[in-house]
């Protein structure tokens, strides 16, 4: 199958409304009263991986065209977006991308957005990675200010996981890699290292519990992904998502667990206790238990786009205003704008139909 040879994203941005109301960074909600607490940020649209449920080979083949380098956000860029964006009310950044450490000189960025702090001092700086390449730059990364770490797993089988990613990569690798961002000291509490495995029934769902085990009693907590549609490429069908209800039954029956209470409005991961006091699971329930009504993420896209939902159509060009001479009362005017018009409940009232719409890729919109 030959490629798309443009980026597999909106063609024509949405217009950018203007305010609707006098807002502050409490005041900032949109339409369903939701606040502006996250804000996800794809630093590269390129990945060394084809994972079949993200970037599959038969699309993002030798001929893919990735964005040239000059219309992929600078860091400067990227780094005044967040600062104004902290001044909105967001709490926590996300790098991510494609894979975020393929992006060169990433560290430098991370020590960039850590200067934030200076004005938010609980800001917190994630990044979420294949982990290919984590074990040589956990140190750096950790010198430069990241706070937290997310690690993709798919499978502790090595075939399945070779399978999985589809260019051969050792689940070894990465195991070893996560070992090193423990020894980096990404480990100062139960959640400095995530592990998010994306589940499809008869690919890896056979190393639901196998998963928990590895990690129960370890500084790592392992996050169970139901297979979602995101973007249009990724053959997403019902029959492949195992319901997270149902990975919860096969873990209690093997390692009994009770429900616990989230850490903050608006996570996305609903937290399962071992009852052994041996740590703990979550899973992320967007197709079967929606939790629209508490997303509170917005993501900037590789090319300076704003994106207010995963599954979104078209995104708002932020990069023009950027690179056009705006202020950053302008900036910041635009995207308070964009975030009070903002309904989206995709995941509520997903059918059949929504299903085939055209959505942004998450490799160019991060996870």
């Amino acid at each position: 199958m030959v490629s798309s040879v443009i980026p597999i994203v909106n063609q024509r941005a949405l217009a950018i409304p203007a305010p609707a109301a006098p807002y502050n960074s409490q005041s900032l909600a949109d339409t369903r009263g939701r606040k502006i607490r996250d804000l996800r940020i794809s630093v590269t649209d390129r990945c060394n991986f084809r994972c079949t449920y993200c970037m599959p080979k038969e699309v993002f083949d030798h001929n893919y065209q990735y964005l040239p380098h000059d219309e992929v956000l600078t860091f400067e860029e990227i780094t005044r977006i967040a600062r104004i964006s902290v001044g909105l009310g967001v709490k926590k950044l996300r790098l991510t991308g494609g894979e975020p450490l393929m992006r060169k000189g990433i560290e430098n960025l991370i020590a960039m957005l850590a200067t934030l702090r200076s004005e938010s001092p609980d800001l917190d700086i994630t990044l979420t990675t294949n982990g290919s390449a984590l074990k040589q730059k956990a140190t750096a990364l950790k010198a430069a200010g990241l706070s937290r770490i997310t690690v993709s797993l798919d499978s502790l089988d090595d075939a399945t996981f070779r399978a999985m990613n589809d260019v051969d990569f050792p689940v070894g690798r990465v195991l070893d890699a996560i070992e090193a961002a423990n020894a980096a000291g990404f480990n100062g509490d139960r959640n400095a290292v995530k592990i998010n495995m994306v589940v499809k029934r008869g690919i890896n769902d056979h190393q639901i519990v196998d998963m928990a085990k590895y990690f129960q009693g370890t500084p790592n907590t392992v996050r169970f992904i139901e297979f979602m549609d995101v973007g249009s490429t990724n053959g997403w069908c019902m029959d492949d998502v195992i319901p997270s209800r149902e990975v919860i039954r096969r873990i209690n029956e093997v390692l009994p667990c009770a429900a616990a209470n989230p850490n903050h409005l608006g996570e996305v991961a609903k937290r399962w206790q071992y009852k052994d006091g041996s740590g703990e699971f979550g899973v992320i329930s967007s197709v079967t238990e929606a939790f629209c009504n508490t997303c509170t993420r917005a993501r900037i896209s590789t090319d300076g786009s704003v994106y207010t939902c995963l599954f979104a159509q078209k995104g708002y060009d932020l990069k023009s205003l950027l690179r056009g001479g705006a202020t950053d009362d302008m900036i910041r005017n635009a995207l308070a704008g964009i975030w009070q018009q903002r309904h989206d409940n995709y995941s509520e009232t997903r059918t059949a139909e929504t299903v085939r719409d055209k959505k942004v890729e998450m490799s160019f919109i991060g996870g």
